[in-house]
């Protein structure tokens, strides 16, 4: 017997986690109630991912599922947000009960471990596509903006980059990896590590943030334009893994480094005073991090080598 829309909610998305105290009515009404803390801001982002343009018709659904709220709940690390509750809207063409299945137990991977509950949403016909509204709560004083760097301030990024842009060039058949390094790559690329614990830390220290979704390069000129200064980066600086390295030349590298995006890392600035204080502050949340460099007055991203500037214009992911 088929299963419609209003079983498959029933059977994939309900009840399917433990309630948070601040959810006074969840998924079953026309609106979810949630308590906000009255003490703290509500932090609001909404993504859409779209088959064939943000990924492959063939994903496995699970990896879906987990990418789809990973990488929503990378925003709230950037502002330095606690996740609170969602919301999930998803397009399917026909239905398929075993799809859904394997979805649903990706998605609910990352919200069990991040400590976020599925409030509401919708399902409906049509093309593949999975729409996500993330909540969280961030102390008032205590939110990283874009628009808050200055000049002096130095710039840093937590983890490697490049990692994912690696898994997705190994999915398109661009590059040939052993076995082991293929596997670590795309699981790279289907499961990023959204680094909240580390938007916590550094809430206190960091003067803006920004997670790195389409590419330092362009996520990067978003600190600088907002802020009206101009990103000085220094490529030799830059993480890159073994991963990457051993694996592609040191050109393809960089490139995959600045505009491959999809790292879900952290690139964040900290005044002179503060620079010091980031190792002890990031050293209980087990995140690696690099100074790549400095915030200095002028507009746009500089990228430089032994102190002078690239020819090559490095630019991230636009969808128009």
């Amino acid at each position: 017997m088929a299963c419609g829309e209003f079983e498959l909610i029933q059977r994939y998305f309900t009840e399917r986690q433990t309630k948070r105290r601040d959810v006074i009515k969840s998924i079953g009404d026309d609106c979810a109630l949630v308590q906000a803390n009255p003490e703290q801001l509500l932090a609001v982002s909404t993504d859409t991912l779209v088959s064939g343009v943000h990924f492959f018709e063939d994903i496995p659904a699970h990896a879906l599922g987990f990418k789809a709220l990973a990488a929503n709940l990378s925003d709230l690390a950037a502002m330095g947000a606690n996740p609170a509750w969602v919301s999930l809207a998803l397009t399917l063409p026909q239905i398929d009960e075993a799809w859904v299945s394997d979805f649903s137990d990706g998605f609910f991977k990352a919200a069990d471990y991040y400590g976020i509950e599925l409030i509401g949403g919708d399902m409906s016909k049509g093309p593949l596509s999975v729409t996500i509204t993330v909540q969280g709560q961030v102390n008032k004083d205590q939110q990283m903006l874009r628009s808050n760097a200055r000049i002096g301030d130095w710039i840093c990024v937590t983890g490697n980059l490049g990692d994912s842009a690696l898994g997705l060039q190994a999915l398109l058949g661009n590059v040939q990896l052993s076995e082991s390094d293929s596997a670590a790559a795309v699981k790279k690329h289907y499961y990023p590590t959204p680094r909240l614990l580390a938007g916590h830390a550094l809430r206190t220290i960091a003067s803006s943030a920004i997670d790195i979704s389409d590419g330092l390069a362009s996520d990067l000129g978003h600190i600088a334009k907002q802020s009206g200064c101009m990103a000085v980066v220094d490529v030799d600086a830059l993480p890159l893994s073994e991963l990457l390295t051993n694996n592609v030349s040191s050109d393809e590298a960089l490139r995959l480094a600045l505009s491959g995006g999809e790292d879900y890392e952290l690139c964040f600035t900290v005044s002179p005073a503060a620079l010091g204080s980031i190792e002890s502050a990031l050293m209980h949340t087990n995140t690696p991090f690099a100074c790549i460099g400095q915030m200095q007055s002028g507009e746009g991203v500089n990228f430089q080598r032994d102190n002078q500037t690239l020819n090559h214009q490095f630019k991230g992911f636009e969808h128009f």
